[in-house]
């Protein structure tokens, strides 16, 4: 089987060199791989992606978000300062789709791979360039990691309990969201390059990414003065719509914050006439009633046990979810059904789970080949095939630092 076999997938006949490091741009080479890419991943040698280091536990010494964040993609060490290096580059830049970087503004261009030396070399080069703050402006040249850009992009402010300073959430969203963009920018731009013929910069900036998914706030703002405050488990006006506690201590998070939905679940209170009481008919007046709402769902939940009560909102059509944790997700039998979760080998730990590709296409779907590589793994396929080296030509270069 060919490696073009063996990748399938949508973007099969796409190769990607990923440079850059952490997550924001490689999450975007992993969406891109994960259906079918060619992901050449540059690392430093001997040292390689953070990432390898990154995680809770490290079995064997080696980290457990590295096979997930790497998966289907090559490894390849290099010293991208060394004059050797960049040459090399711009050798396998001929034939490449798209390059992803995340290094600060500028760092590519002192290497003397800027967008406008390579794109002389292959004008149908896509650059995906993923930073704190973008490319341009008075605060390009800061460092900015994803926290960063979650507090600037307005999520951290809005993100908590009312009472506490700004949360967080519980993974790198800042990073992934940045990473998402740009991934969508490429794709956005090879679709225009089968019409013009040349590709371009794709400029995601962490801080963009996150503004972008912060729904009306700004206008919100800027029309009415209405400026929006961290309100824990609950949108402000949007009712009900909560985790609600049940008889056995549990909770279940029912959301029925549109009138016809509310009508169901005041139904499944045996409460009908709530559906018709004024304060509660319409969304704004529910919006207007929302703790006293909420007071009144969370005194019948209380009565309730846990599976009883997820079972009658699936009987009456009201959307409701259990707070899942990891092992609730791997035990459930709606992500066995659709292998939400699937196990892959790794050379260290075995069979090992993590979340399959998403979206679904149903006629070119991507898969998971393989887990994270080993450090410079694919040096002879690159070098060497790829390039043409001989064995000695890669040794030198290796014996130099170079790769």
């Amino acid at each position: 089987m060919t490696e073009a076999e063996a990748r399938q997938g949508p973007l099969s006949d796409v190769r990607v060199i990923e440079m850059g490091q952490l997550l924001a741009g490689p999450f975007c080479g992993q969406l891109m791989a994960d259906f079918g890419a060619e992901v050449i991943k540059f690392e430093q040698p001997e040292i390689g992606d953070p990432m390898r280091q990154w995680g809770r536990e490290k079995p064997h010494g080696k980290s457990l978000w590295w096979p997930v964040v790497a998966r289907n993609k090559k490894s390849v060490t290099i010293n991208l300062r060394t004059p050797e290096a960049q040459e090399m580059i711009r050798d396998l830049i001929r034939d490449t789709d798209i390059l992803i970087e995340n290094f600060r503004p500028g760092t590519l261009e002192r290497w003397n791979l800027g967008y406008e030396e390579l794109a002389r070399i292959n004008p149908r080069l896509i650059m995906v360039r993923v930073t704190g703050f973008g490319q341009t402006g008075p605060y390009s040249s800061r460092a900015g990691y994803g926290a960063i850009g979650e507090a600037m992009g307005g999520l951290r402010y809005v993100s908590g309990d009312p009472g506490n300073r700004p949360s967080r959430m519980g993974i790198s969203i800042g990073d992934e969201l940045a990473a998402m963009h740009a991934c969508m920018g490429a794709l956005m731009a090879l679709h225009a390059r089968e019409r013009t013929g040349k590709g371009q910069i794709v400029d995601s900036a962490i801080y963009e990414a996150v503004l972008n998914m912060m729904e009306s706030l700004v206008t919100e703002y800027d029309v009415a003065g209405y400026v929006r405050e961290r309100t824990g488990a609950i949108l402000p006006n949007v009712a009900p719509s909560n985790v609600y506690p049940t008889a056995d201590d549990k909770f279940l998070l029912i959301a029925a914050n549109q009138d016809t939905v509310f009508k169901r679940l005041a139904e499944a209170m045996g409460r009908p006439e709530l559906g018709t009481d004024p304060r509660y008919a319409t969304h704004s007046a529910r919006g207007a009633n929302q703790t006293e709402l909420d007071d009144l769902i969370s005194d019948w939940t209380r009565t309730v046990p846990l599976e009883a009560l997820q079972q009658k909102m699936d009987e009456h059509g009201v959307p409701c979810g259990l707070i899942y944790k990891a092992e609730d997700m791997i035990s459930d039998p709606h992500f066995k059904a659709r292998e939400a979760i699937i196990d892959i080998d790794h050379p260290d730990f075995g069979s090992m789970k993590m979340q399959n590709v998403a979206p679904r296409l149903s006629d070119t779907p991507g898969a998971i080949r393989h887990v994270g590589p080993e450090l410079g793994s694919h040096n002879s396929y690159v070098y060497g095939d790829l390039l043409g080296l001989s064995a000695e030509a890669q040794a030198d270069l290796k014996s130099r630092g170079i790769i």
